[in-house]
């Protein structure tokens, strides 16, 4: 029998207990060491706080490196700041608005060369990589550290995915955190984009200099082609210029620029994506950079899409802070009313007709001077001075003889110097001027006028200007006097007196005394008197359709006198000429105005007095294609019928505003024809086309005028100096203004109708005696343009009796009293001369003739 307290006999233990037993005694022990350890040691305890301290940096450090940095998905969306693009009516690419050059490709359309170039200049390991490569960042670390504290810029070391995290979210900031942002982002945008959509963005956004964001920019900036265009040499130089645009694209640095090219193509061999042969063929060829490009765009468009721009920026804003449409980066797409021909006809006539009128007078003055000539080429450059007239070029008088006579140096903008001759006493060193080729590097100076104008051609049955010039040449001086300059409009506004007094029961054969009219301005002034063209008094009654197809100011007073210069004023405004006072002065045009305001007033005239406002844009798309705005809001519910009904076809309807009665607008323009057939713009009358017009001169005469057209166009011009004097005696509207218009109907002939005028319902013609306004039987009317017998328009129930004796004597009686009238008016002015008092109110109310 065992006795159970004897130790020697023990029962066996069982093997998960003496496991459990065993670890927690090595726990505890395990426990017990480290407590005695981090008690005993203080250096444990120290580098234990270090590494705690480090972790929380590290985590606040990543909190605050990626709590503000953009999300990646946002390049999804990412709508880049592109330029707007403006059409012709014909759907023709005219102009575009720019401050960078950037053009959108997709990635289908990068020419496979082109791609590899990059990828071996920047990035050749893309296709592979995640977003960062640990080679190219390790190189980068050892060169920050070499460079550190020495100013010099690191070499980046980033992939082109980190590139197009800093080009678009991040920006360029030279710093530790950037960089490491750059890469956290890259391998996010790893994560949502496709390796094509990262290249397509690059290629598109990356700044290559020269003002050109994107390969196909940069193409064209460089050597003036498309990228599916471009050599191999030509590609490889492309790629180059991420790394130092601002170098390698500079004439002066074209060496290093080889050097770097040719190493690009040698990278493309390494990596099997050009061949020995091909890279040596490439590295033979020289860079053959343009120095500057040709006018992308025709220049005779200048002064018309800078009325477009002007618009655009009042509509949408000009930056892309603006709005998502702004000007300058939303890539609208324009379609404008702009006819090419058109406006060429039309700049090239009022170019014709400045420099008839300059005649020999020779230079008159610089364009602009340059106080500093040491950097005379950037301020040139910088001046953006054009001219695009024959073969002249706007240059700088780099040397001008002390004299005045002999030869000085010219310099152009592309660096080129030349000799310069005919240098005038007043030039002077940094005068910019225009000058034309001699041959041999000699330069001769030429002078543009002094004098300038405006001309603008609108089609009346939609307001569509097709064309606009405002001065001669947009290159030179932006201001666009066809819709910026106020100007006196002289007698082209009498039609709108005429077709007031047409709309309060007068008529076209309506006899109005031509003779002296006199307004009493109290004791102390006295009686003011108008006056005639010339100084010339009156001739007896006359109809009014000869009052208006020989200006006289006599009568145009008198009948705006007797129908109330509150309705006449009131039919300037109604008609978009302007607000005006009361004055009589203002029934001969001495209100200010617009040639774009006048022309189209005389739309309305042409469109039966049905006026559309004066548009030079059609309708504005977005980025995207959807059209924002239009000018033609006209409606046609018809047009969206589930199926046809048999009608006619539905059309929309333009609205446009009746500010004449129809029949009165037909009159006037009736009334008008015989301006051109007989009056003050006979000279229009060999062109052998139904036409409408009226020339008008005002005081001085500073400005002369023209205001014309047909039922499909009327034009519109002025010509004056921008500080009003006088241009001379012998200036007249029908002289100087009325050529320029002739000039542009025959250089587009085509373009105007030969048929005639169209009446509206209600309007009776009757034949008259052209002088007495009579009713003439048994005649019929002449082709003569001063036949006896004429048609004229009436209203119904307007039309004159038949001519009799009576009225014989009464036309007699009239001229008799006129003349007696004439004589002693120039025996008051020659008293009033000599009195000093000139006796003439429309000289002192700013009026004109």
């Amino acid at each position: 029998m065992t006795d159970a307290n004897d130790p020697g006999e023990q029962p066996p233990e069982d093997a998960t207990f003496r496991i459990r037993r065993e670890a927690s005694g090595g726990i505890a022990g395990l426990r017990r060491s480290v407590g005695k350890a981090w008690r005993e040691r203080k250096w444990l305890r120290r580098f234990s706080y270090v590494c705690l301290a480090g972790l929380v940096g590290l985590t606040g450090f990543w909190v605050v490196l990626t709590r503000d940095m953009p999300d990646a998905g946002k390049l999804l969306e990412y709508q880049p700041p592109l330029p707007t693009m403006v059409r012709g009516m014909d759907g023709e690419i005219v102009y575009s608005y720019a401050r960078e050059r950037r053009v959108q490709l997709r990635y289908v359309d990068f020419p496979r060369p082109l791609v590899n170039a990059f990828l071996s200049a920047e990035d050749r390991t893309f296709w592979s990589h995640g977003g960062v490569d640990i080679g190219g960042l390790a190189g980068a670390v050892v060169d920050y550290a070499s460079k550190y504290g020495t100013g010099v810029r690191a070499k980046g070391g980033s992939t082109i995915t980190q590139q197009v995290a800093k080009n678009i979210l991040i920006g360029d900031e030279y710093s530790v955190t950037r960089k490491l942002k750059e890469m956290v982002l890259a391998r996010r945008i790893e994560g949502v984009l496709t390796k094509q959509q990262i290249l397509e963005l690059y290629l598109n956004e990356i700044p290559l200099g020269r003002r050109s964001f994107g390969v196909q920019a940069a193409s064209r900036a460089y050597f003036d082609r498309d990228v599916e265009d471009l050599t191999l040499s030509q590609a490889a130089f492309l790629a180059i210029l991420p790394r130092a645009p601002e170098v390698y694209g500079r004439r002066k640095n074209e060496a290093r620029a080889i050097e770097r090219r040719n190493w690009v193509l040698d990278q493309m061999v390494r990596n099997g994506w050009a061949t020995e042969q091909a890279a040596a063929a490439a590295k033979a060829e020289p860079l053959g950079l343009v120095t500057q490009r040709g006018n992308a765009y025709e220049p005779s468009n200048g002064y018309f899409v800078e009325e477009v721009r002007r618009r655009l920026i009042d509509r949408y804003g000009e930056k892309a802070e603006d709005g998502p449409n702004s000007v300058y980066a939303g890539g609208l797409w324009v379609r404008t009313s702009l006819d090419t021909a058109m406006q060429k006809a039309v700049r090239d006539a009022l170019r014709a007709g400045l420099l008839r009128y300059h005649g020999n007078r020779g230079w008159v003055g610089p364009i602009a001077h340059l106080d500093d000539l040491e950097n005379w080429q950037s301020q040139l450059v910088v001046a953006n001075k054009t001219v695009d007239y024959k073969d002249w070029r706007v240059g700088v008088i780099l040397e001008a003889p002390a004299a005045g006579t002999g030869s000085g140096r010219i310099g152009f903008s592309d660096g080129d110097i030349g000799t310069l001759t005919n240098i005038p006493e007043r030039a002077r060193a940094g005068d910019l001027v225009t000058a034309a080729p001699l041959g041999g590097g000699a330069w001769a100076l030429r002078g543009v006028p002094e004098v300038s104008g405006g001309m603008v051609i609108e089609q009346p049955a939609t307001g569509r200007i097709v064309a606009m010039q405002g001065g001669f040449d947009s290159g030179l001086d932006s201001f666009n006097r066809a819709v910026q300059a106020e100007r006196q409009p002289g007698s082209t506004i009498k039609p709108f007196v005429y077709a007031t007094a047409l709309q309060n029961g007068m008529t076209p054969a309506t006899q109005v005394l031509d003779g002296t009219f006199c307004v009493f301005q109290g004791a102390g002034l006295g009686n003011k008197c108008f006056r005639n063209f010339g100084g010339a008094g009156g001739s007896g009654s006359h109809t009014m359709r000869w009052g208006l197809e020989q200006s006289r100011n006599l009568m145009t007073v008198r009948v705006a006198n007797d129908v109330g210069m509150k309705k006449v004023t009131r039919t300037f405004h109604n008609v978009g000429i302007g607000d005006y006072k009361s004055y009589l002065s203002f029934a001969l045009g001495a209100g200010e105005t617009t040639v774009a305001r006048m022309i189209n007033a005389y739309a309305a005239l042409a469109n039966n007095g049905v006026q559309f406002s004066g548009s030079v844009i059609d309708y504005v798309q977005d980025r995207n294609g959807k059209v924002i705005w239009r000018a033609d809001r006209g409606q046609c519910d018809a047009c969206n019928m589930a199926q046809w009904d048999g009608k006619p076809m539905p059309r929309v309807q333009r609205k446009g505003k009746q500010v004449l009665d129809a029949a009165t607008a037909y009159q006037v323009v009736h009334m008008l024809e015989g301006v051109v057939t007989r009056g003050t713009a006979e000279r229009l009358r060999d062109l052998k086309l139904p036409l409408f017009g009226k020339t008008g001169t005002t005081n001085g005469p500073t400005d002369v005028w023209f205001m014309g057209g047909n039922q499909d166009y009327v034009g519109g011009v002025y010509m004056g100096y921008d500080s009003p004097r006088s241009l001379g005696g012998y200036a007249q509207g029908g002289r100087i203004a009325a050529p320029i218009f002739k000039d542009v109907v025959e250089a587009t002939r085509d373009r105007w109708t030969s048929q005639p005028f169209v009446a509206p319902a209600g309007i009776r013609m009757v034949r008259i005696d052209r002088v007495t306004g009579k009713r003439v039987m048994g005649a019929e009317p002449g082709d003569e343009p001063k036949a006896a017998v004429i048609w004229e328009a009436f209203k119904p129930d307007t039309e004159p009796r038949q001519y009799t004796a009576e009225d014989e004597f009464t036309r007699r009686r009239d001229a008799l009293v006129a003349q007696i009238r004439n004589a002693r008016e120039v025996r008051e002015r020659a008293a009033a001369v000599h009195h000093g008092d000139t006796g003439n109110f429309a000289e002192q109310q700013g009026g004109v003739y």
